[in-house]
């Protein structure tokens, strides 16, 4: 299991490829503050519930200086479907091979329904206008994260 994020570490970059064929480095978005959050799957409830939450609080985040990317494992075609489908607003991102989400201590053990098993641990990272990380959330819930997410920013 990979390490997990914690506040002033360093951002590691990547570049994936989205939901509209094209690739997002996360070093262009230097000067920039963004939230990384990484998702099971596409068209679930759960992730679908967390996506639209972020869609819709999209224009405040942004306002308030930050991008948003979203990050799972699914093929870029599905996340096209998954936007349209949905009305999304956010940037997917696809990691199929999910290295990213191993280097960003998102992909690893968890609980599942009592039972241990390897996979995708929904997180949330803030990465700083200078790619330092500002915030690290592990294990946390689709309903509602956003809200707390929110709050945790002093945004609301």
């Amino acid at each position: 299991m990979s390490e997990r994020l914690t506040v002033g570490d360093t951002a590691p970059d990547f570049t994936l490829p989205s939901d509209t064929g094209e690739e997002v480095t996360l070093s262009s978005l230097r000067g920039r503050k963004v939230i990384v959050y990484f998702y099971p799957a596409a068209m679930t409830p759960g992730c679908t519930k967390q996506a639209c939450d972020f869609t819709d609080s999209i224009e405040s985040l942004r306002g308030a200086g930050y991008e948003v990317l979203g990050v799972s494992p699914d093929k870029p075609e599905k996340l096209a479907k998954f936007r349209e489908k949905e009305h999304l607003g956010i940037t997917l991102l696809s990691d199929v091979d999910k290295s990213v989400m191993t280097a960003w201590g998102a992909f690893g053990e968890k609980k599942l329904y009592g039972k241990v098993v390897t996979g995708v641990i929904r997180s949330t990272v803030v990465v700083g206008e200078d790619g330092t990380v500002e915030l690290a959330q592990y294990n946390v819930k689709a309903t509602g994260h956003v809200a707390k997410l929110r709050r945790d920013l002093g945004l609301d």
